[in-house]
């Protein structure tokens, strides 16, 4: 049996708002928002974009070991459809960092090149075989250095609806990062998928969506990064994604990777407070799915 889900759960910078994206609201301290992790009850989490955290691994390990907090992975993106650009030193530089302190997983997403997640271009036939191709090649790096990595099908990028997931699954061997939520706003089905491919699932990011924006940003009515900053993504049980019947799902075929709390946010202020709550209250909702589980076993 896997150990319990309460015990892989993990949080992430960006559900206080710290984000890789210019412009994208108040930019908390790295002191303020591991404190805000701890005191929420987090006791691990991803390592959010390039300069949140310190590069130099003696400092970064001192960060995460003064908040009781272990690092499980890094989001990573990269651009793999055009021929000048080589994601490798990045991605080797990411590898580094996260090898040093112990993380499992190396989370890949298809950059657009540009900034932002309010447009892309469009693919061609030979940007994908380029894209498959790089995607083995940077899994096999992080099987050199004892990671997994995975892709993570994020709006606004290279990769977002269910017929580009598909298409990653049949065409190499990477494996996926489940996000419940960019998942559902490119249109795809997360519990679906999860159902699927949980072979394939080597990390998942959990959070909750408010489908009524979710509907305006596929129709292109709402931008991603408006849809956001009005709240599309809820705390867990308040918006529409079917997290218990997913997590169930996962725990069944038996999966035993992390599941990282996400509700990218947009602050407005410098006060934590409100995403701290937010990320209580998706906590507690997930203590009961993983009570409901126990119980059933």
């Amino acid at each position: 049996m896997t150990a319990s889900v309460m015990s892989r759960v993990a949080g992430a910078p960006i559900s206080w708002g710290v984000s890789e994206v210019e412009g994208w609201g108040v930019q908390l301290p790295t002191e303020t928002v591991l404190s805000a992790m701890y005191e929420s009850g987090l006791t691990a989490t991803e390592l959010g974009p390039a300069g949140f955290l310190p590069t130099d691994p003696d400092q970064l390990k001192a960060d995460l070991d003064k908040h009781s907090l272990r690092a499980v992975a890094q989001f990573v993106p990269v651009v793999l459809h055009d021929e000048s650009t080589d994601p490798r030193p990045d991605v080797r530089t990411a590898i580094a960092s996260l090898s040093a302190v112990g993380a499992t997983t190396l989370v890949l997403a298809a950059a657009t090149g540009g900034q932002g997640y309010d447009d892309r271009p469009a693919w061609t036939s030979a940007a994908w075989s380029r894209a498959l191709g790089l995607l083995d090649d940077l899994a096999g790096l992080g099987r050199e250095a004892g990671l997994d990595a995975v892709l993570h099908p994020h709006v606004g990028t290279m990769i977002e609806n269910e017929a580009e997931v598909e298409r990653v699954l049949d065409g190499c061997g990477i494996g996926l990062c489940l996000d419940t939520g960019h998942l559902l706003i490119g249109g795809a089905d997360p519990v679906a998928l999860a159902r699927a491919h949980a072979d394939r699932i080597r990390h998942v990011h959990l959070k909750d969506v408010r489908l009524d924006l979710a509907e305006q940003v596929r129709t292109g009515a709402v931008s991603y990064s408006d849809a956001v900053e009005r709240g599309i993504y809820a705390p867990i049980g308040d918006g529409d994604v079917e997290i218990n019947r997913i997590v169930k799902d996962l725990e069944n075929q038996g999966y035993s990777g992390w599941y990282v709390l996400e509700q990218d946010t947009v602050l407005g202020s410098e006060s934590a407070n409100t995403a701290t709550a937010d990320v209580r209250t998706s906590l507690r909702a997930l203590s009961r799915i993983a009570e409901g589980l126990e119980v059933r076993r």
